[in-house]
């Protein structure tokens, strides 16, 4: 064999690689392009749910606060309620003392049985919402009571609660009005 047979063409191999490279290159050069597109089509799929969740986000952010403000406007509304029968009880007490043909002693016991009804009722509301009187029979703490006055009492220790002027409320644990009272020396 001669050297020249030994010899590789170039000129036929060069152009059949270099078809192949291109070949290559352009198949390659495809999948980057689909796979690009693949990626922009889930990016912007990302960014449109990103949207979504951020604006629903606000909405509800809005929707509580709305909501927070509503119930700070209308938090008294039980309470309120609650206390319109005893209005109605009232009502009642001054239409019968308008009752005409009864005797003065009479309507007077009536009256006094319809305040206490009333009054019962009304505490009764108030200690549903946490409202309670401060017990006379306590141990004077200076947090709920106030001494108004100090007298020898020999059936009293010093420092003991010997009479209430006026009684005293606390909302659940906080003092709403000290209770007024009396101690002995």
């Amino acid at each position: 064999m001669s050297q020249e047979e030994n010899k590789p063409n170039n000129e036929e191999t060069l152009p059949n690689d270099e078809e192949m490279i291109e070949e290559m290159v352009s198949e390659e050069a495809e999948e980057v392009g689909s796979d690009l597109e693949r990626v922009q089509m889930e990016l912007d799929q990302l960014k449109d749910k990103y949207t979504r969740v951020h604006a629903d986000f606000d909405n509800i952010k809005k929707r509580l606060e709305r909501e927070k403000y509503q119930a700070l406007e209308y938090a008294q509304e039980k309470f309120a309620k609650d206390l319109i029968p005893v209005v109605d009880s009232l009502e009642m007490a001054v239409k019968a003392a308008d009752a005409e043909g009864m005797e003065a002693a009479e309507l007077l016991a009536k009256v006094k049985e319809g305040v206490e009804l009333t009054m019962k009722q009304f505490l009764s509301a108030l200690e549903k919402h946490g409202i309670t009187a401060v017990g006379e029979e306590e141990p004077f703490d200076p947090n709920v009571h106030h001494a108004v006055q100090q007298v020898d009492s020999p059936e009293h220790e010093s420092g003991e609660i010997v009479s209430t002027f006026q009684k005293g409320y606390k909302y659940k644990e906080r003092t709403l009005r000290d209770a007024m009272v009396v101690i002995a020396n």
